[in-house]
């Protein structure tokens, strides 16, 4: 598979959602909110939004795993 810097950068994203939704569910801890300001400063809204946008773009890796094989 061809790794473009995006697909790393999104990837790495998804991987800091996952981790954050993790801590909530088992902890009621928002990570992200935490470390800049709380859930509706203007940096953690930035970072929830670019999570979600990697989340949209991580699912073309369906599409492109299933064209390889």
């Amino acid at each position: 598979m061809n790794t473009r810097p995006l697909d790393v950068i999104a990837l790495i994203l998804v991987v800091i959602g996952a981790v954050n939704w993790g801590l909530i569910g088992f902890f009621e801890f928002d990570l992200v909110a935490a470390l800049f300001g709380g859930m509706y400063s203007i940096v953690s809204r930035i970072i929830y939004a670019l999570v979600g946008i990697a989340g949209l773009y991580a699912i073309t890796f369906f599409g492109r795993i299933r064209g390889e094989m």
